[in-house]
């Protein structure tokens, strides 16, 4: 199989969870940008990497980066590419755009330019002067940062946060891809207890079941590359029997969700089932300040409201407060907490360990990590 570049694109602040998940798929030269993680693979990395990263938003084929100053370089170093080694001759290719900081800054003109230069890099392949595009989705972005032009094409087709399970939502839900990061972020691991007690929908626990069973959080939806004709059948078929070879169904998991509001929690549980994990993620509702758990040690990890509305702010942040109080009493455990309110330590009584900086959607947000002792060798 060919070597190709791939680019897994990742929210600011998850590149390195990306990198680590990238890394142990088993792809090599990875390296680290803003916003994305680039490395080499073969085509079964396409299939793999679309199926198995949680943290990542897509993943992109690169065709090729170079400096870009003019409308002319853009369109003849466009048209060197091998656009037809990936697109056929009937293929859908939109093309798709963005400038940061860059001379050629109007978006529609290099959109245009690029679409026109791939057109004419595919006439000459295919000796035709006309593409129907009815099969197939090849959606090509052109992103100049810098003067510096990387021509990719997307794999994905949905973005990779959309598993398949979450089909109703809730207002302001965490998307799953952050909610995985969370947990890969934190010192939970299958065999330690579990708790979120602001739990939404439910994504935290869902996703928590997800990485604890090993099951590839793409296994249940499909990706646009899937319909591609220079990527086999076999390929996809061998790595979806890959994510089922590898899931570990059996394997005991201590997840618990909770909320103060039933409505929600009717919602998290039909989600825990679309996601195929409800036996193993228990909801309840309860309001945080009741709190309590028979484990001795776990990780306590949630994302609550932010009070981003100026109505919200006194209530979100006497929560703050009550979640002091409560999680401190659990103190041989971990907590980790996501929020952008600025004085979220000094509400919650306790200054974090660690704080990262995150974003979960466009809100910059801390996310405070509070570590608990190392729970002794086979405590419960």
């Amino acid at each position: 199989m060919r070597k190709i570049e791939l680019i897994a694109t990742a929210a600011f602040g998850l590149e390195a969870v990306v990198a680590r998940e990238v890394k142990e798929l088993g792809y090599e030269d990875v390296k680290v940008e803003n916003g994305r993680v680039t490395f080499t693979g073969d085509e079964m990395a396409i299939c793999r990497c679309n199926l198995w990263l949680r943290t990542a938003d897509r993943v992109l084929l690169k065709l090729g980066e170079f400096k870009a100053t003019s409308f002319e370089a853009l369109f003849e170093k466009t048209k060197a590419l091998p656009w037809s080694d990936w697109i056929p001759q009937d293929g859908i290719f939109p093309v798709e755009g963005k400038s940061i900081n860059s001379q050629l800054a109007s978006v529609p003109d290099c959109q245009a330019i690029v679409k026109k230069a791939v057109v004419e890099s595919l006439k000459k392949n295919y000796n035709t002067t006309w593409f129907k595009e009815e099969k197939g989705q090849y959606t090509i972005e052109v992103a100049l940062l810098k003067d510096i032009a990387t021509l990719t094409i997307d794999t994905s087709g949905a973005g990779l946060h959309k598993r398949g399970y979450r089909t109703l939502s809730n207002k302001a839900p965490l998307k799953e891809t952050l909610a995985a990061a969370l947990i890969l972020l934190s010192y939970w691991n299958p065999d330690r207890v579990l708790i979120d007690p602001l739990c939404g929908s439910g994504t935290i626990p869902i996703e928590a079941a997800l990485i604890g069973k090993n099951i590839a959080p793409g296994m249940n939806r499909s990706f646009v590359s899937e319909e591609w004709e220079v990527i086999s059948k076999e390929l996809w078929r061998d790595a979806r029997k890959e994510t089922h070879d590898l899931a570990n169904y059996n394997r005991p998991l201590r997840i618990y969700g909770s909320d103060i509001d039933g409505e929600v929690m009717s919602l998290a549980r039909y989600h825990s089932k679309e996601a195929f994990v409800e036996e193993e993620v228990h909801f309840q509702k309860l309001d945080v300040k009741d709190l309590k758990s028979r484990f001795e040690y776990g990780c306590i990890i949630t994302n609550p409201p932010y009070g981003e509305r100026l109505g919200e702010r006194k209530e979100v942040e006497k929560l703050y407060k009550t979640m002091g109080k409560v999680f401190n009493q659990l103190d041989t455990w971990s907590h980790y907490v996501i929020t952008s309110h600025p004085q979220f330590e000094e509400l919650f009584g306790k200054k974090a360990d660690r704080k990262r900086k995150l974003y979960n959607g466009r809100i910059q947000c801390n996310y405070y990590q509070y570590y608990g002792p190392r729970p002794p060798k086979n405590s419960k």
